[in-house]
């Protein structure tokens, strides 16, 4: 099999002129604060941002945080309850069928698959870190905070799902670790790990570039290997690894929204040229782990596909940040366009990724017990 040929997606833009994507990322590039996986653990964090904390709505100290009503963001309100309707368990997942499928894949498709997988069983971990030491002890508006707590347990859900696919299809023990703890095994992994990391780990960097880099971990970062399931599922294999993407997918999909979401209601949101710095520079790392992902075509699937479908992703990320596009690039993939639409599921399917938990939309009015009411 041929190796793909290199791709850049700014070589394809329609627009001859860009951002400086050169902007201070307030020490996140400092080579010794990368050495250092284990810098969170050190930061001091109660008074690296007090001008910001002061400045912004979302982070001041607010006396009324430990109480949900009445509701002050309607909008971030109404992303906990979506969240709370879409809820799901790993035993839902059926898997009894899988492993015929994964038997029949080449070792192409294998090794490609087991990469997306090892990745997304530490990053889940990596998300809820960023969660746990900032996000949820930094905003204090209690409807943000009712959000972060839910995303939290789902985490879990997905790390969890993870694994359990890793530990159904990997029987060779040794594979199996090295998958486990890809972030020291597997290069390309560790510099996306990293990357995060060190976004949690320093203490300059203000809570909006922080929210941004984290809309692109679960924006960018994420889209790759959510593609690649999706591929999986567009030749009907694997049911039980295709329809947890679907579930996994949606709900990331919905942090990536919740992230934009809290990034507009900021008074002094990201500069423009940091968003696109780190977009970018988050479009390159997920770009190299595509790569070593996919050394070799595979039928309908290869890394220069892929790498410009990781620009097309990131466009429609600095869209919804309310920026222009980047790279101005067309989705490669027919199938991630049919995915997208809303819907559209097969009504004869028993599950589907977009199923949500009865009543929980519904407004407390729609609730109530009527008299009036026609029967």
């Amino acid at each position: 099999m041929s190796t793909s040929p290199s791709f850049n997606c700014k070589q394809l833009s329609s627009t001859g002129l860009k951002p400086n994507l050169k902007a201070d990322f307030n020490g996140i590039h400092d080579e010794t604060n990368k050495e250092n996986m284990h810098a969170i653990d050190k930061v001091e964090m109660v008074d690296a941002n007090a001008a910001e904390e002061e400045e912004e709505p979302l982070l001041r100290d607010n006396p009324s945080r430990f109480v949900i009503f009445p509701i002050k963001y309607e909008e971030i309100w109404l992303f906990y309850k979506k969240s709370v309707a879409s809820f799901w368990t790993v035993e839902e997942v059926d898997l009894s069928k899988d492993l015929t499928h994964w038997a029949s894949l080449n070792d192409g498709e294998r090794h490609f698959i087991s990469h997306v997988l090892a990745f997304f069983a530490a990053s889940d971990g990596i998300v809820n870190e960023n969660l746990v030491v900032r996000f949820a002890r930094e905003v204090q508006i209690p409807e943000a905070r009712f959000f972060y707590g839910f995303q939290i347990m789902m985490e879990n859900i997905h790390s969890e799902m993870y694994s359990l696919l890793i530990d159904t299809y990997i029987r060779d023990e040794q594979e199996r670790l090295k998958l486990f703890n890809a972030i020291e095994y597997i290069p390309s992994i560790e510099k996306k790990a990293k990357w995060a990391l060190n976004w949690i780990a320093n203490p300059d960097a203000p809570f909006s570039q922080r929210l941004v880099a984290f809309a692109a971990v679960e924006g960018i970062f994420f889209s790759g290997s959510f593609a690649a399931i999706f591929w999986i599922k567009k030749r009907g294999l694997m049911p039980g690894l295709t329809f947890s993407n679907e579930l996994i997918s949606r709900d990331e999909g919905l942090h990536t929204e919740f992230a934009c979401l809290l990034h507009s209601h900021l008074k002094k949101p990201a500069d423009p040229a940091i968003i696109y710095a780190i977009i970018d520079e988050a479009v390159s790392i997920e770009q190299s782990f595509l790569v070593d992902s996919l050394p070799v075509d595979l039928i309908g699937m290869n890394s220069t596909l892929m790498k410009q479908y990781i620009c097309f992703v990131a466009d429609r990320l600095l869209l919804s940040l309310g920026l222009s596009k980047l790279y101005n690039v067309e989705n490669p993939f027919d199938f991630m366009d049919l995915i997208s639409m809303s819907g559209k599921s097969n009504f004869f399917e028993k599950k589907v990724g977009e199923y949500q938990k009865s009543g929980v939309m519904q407004k407390p009015s729609d609730r109530r017990f009527s008299l009036d009411s026609e029967f």
